[in-house]
């Protein structure tokens, strides 16, 4: 029987996550983490969930749970975790690599993870990598930081990192001002929607006024998406209800370009979209044209503002390097400058910070932070999340009830 030792690694996004993993469940591990090297591992991970739903779909065949006759893309993203959790106990490891495990999960679900680590770390050995220190799990003996792709491991600093900071004072001024200029930008009265037999929300009423931050939060399931989905215009839940998107009822002719014209989206499945050879500066630029990739001249002006921009978030040096060569940081960085370049009545930031370190994550709250302060922009921001140093004026909380989720403002 192999000595347990269990392992928390904090790793900076500089480092190649994947090629340490590969060197832990290939047992080509060095120096104290040698240990792993003779065990039988395997890796708990959202991408190794996904991997393992396309399988079965592939094969239409039920692994994750063969007595309950599921696949496990059936379950909801919550139970999709217990049950590969489950699966991968099932395969009788002598240790578990756990990715992130925290990440999109609310905080009554990091609790009961929590838990159900500190349970198994009695008959499984636990190597825990994460990106943020909260997520470290006081259990865990050994604790260790990599900061580069040497994989050597350091000690976690005691005590805060000064990071970089944003330049706050040259926020470049919007090159057109937009036509809608009302004070009410979203309004819901008693919106309740429903898929099949399946409640979501129920009677929700919110008013988003220009120049305010909300914060979105809500346990998993709880209809976050389906909110977000309503005020972009892309739900046709909307029509026949009391919905109002910047001054029109949904469905009184409004074309969902009207809508989008007035939004700002950040998303981290938007880093996906850019995977050519835009640079930076492409890339940033192809938000005054809502395009994918730029392909229309930018004017003098254009360039100027990007420029700006740049300078903002001390990434002017880096202008001709291709996006995806950037760090995972400075590409959540870069899209929401995008997002907000032409200072929309409304940005959307949906779960910027997720899978960032703690350099940038702080980087990205700077950016929030200074365009609350130096812009009219209004700011939706959804995270499960309350993060240091974001002070949203207002939060929003779905919570899920029998016949949906109702909505309250704390």
């Amino acid at each position: 029987m192999h000595q347990k030792q269990h392992w928390d690694i904090l790793l900076s996004n500089q480092v190649n996550k994947k090629k340490f993993i590969d060197t832990l469940l290939m047992g080509q591990a060095k120096k104290e983490l040698a240990v792993f090297n003779n065990q039988k591992g395997i890796l708990f991970s959202d991408i190794a969930i996904e991997k393992f739903i396309e399988k079965e779909y592939q094969y239409d065949s039920v692994e994750a749970l063969p007595e309950s006759h599921r696949q496990l893309r059936t379950f909801s993203s919550g139970e999709r975790k217990k049950e590969f959790l489950k699966y991968c106990i099932c395969q009788k490891p002598d240790f578990i690599i756990f990715d992130n495990p925290f990440d999109h999960l609310d905080n009554a679900s990091r609790v009961i993870l929590a838990e159900s680590l500190k349970d198994l770390a009695n008959s499984i050995a636990i190597i825990q990598i994460v990106n943020r220190v909260t997520d470290i799990l006081n259990f865990v003996e050994n604790k260790a930081q990599i900061k580069d792709d040497t994989f050597e491991l350091h000690p976690i600093p005691k005590t805060g990192t000064n990071f970089k900071t944003v330049n706050a004072s040259a926020i470049p001024k919007a090159v057109e001002l937009h036509s809608f200029h009302e004070s009410v930008l979203i309004k819901m009265n008693n919106i309740s929607v429903s898929y099949d037999d399946r409640k979501i929300l129920d009677t929700i009423s919110w008013t988003i006024r220009q120049g305010e931050f909300w914060q979105l939060i809500g346990p998993n399931g709880s209809g976050k998406s389906t909110i977000l989905s309503l005020i972009s215009g892309d739900n046709p839940k909307g029509f026949g209800q009391e919905l109002y998107l910047f001054g029109r009822k949904k469905g009184t002719g409004e074309s969902v370009w009207d809508i989008k014209k007035q939004i700002g989206i950040f998303s981290t499945s938007m880093t996906d979209l850019f995977q050519k050879s835009h640079t930076l500066e492409e890339m940033i630029l192809s938000g005054f044209f809502d395009s994918i990739g730029l392909y229309i001249e930018p004017t003098t002006l254009q360039k100027q503002i990007v420029s700006q921009w740049l300078e903002v978030i001390e990434m002017a040096s880096l202008r001709k390097k291709r996006f995806i060569d950037l760090s995972i940081g400075q590409q959540r960085v870069a899209l929401i400058v995008r997002a907000v370049l032409k200072h929309p009545p409304l940005l959307i930031l949906d779960e910027p910070v997720e899978g960032l370190d703690d350099e940038n994550v702080d980087l990205v709250i700077q950016l929030i932070n200074t365009i609350k302060q130096e812009t009219n922009v209004t700011i939706l921001y959804v995270s499960h999340r309350i993060e240091a140093g974001l002070s949203p004026t207002s939060v929003f909380e779905l919570t899920p009830t029998q016949t949906g989720s109702i909505g309250k403002i704390k």
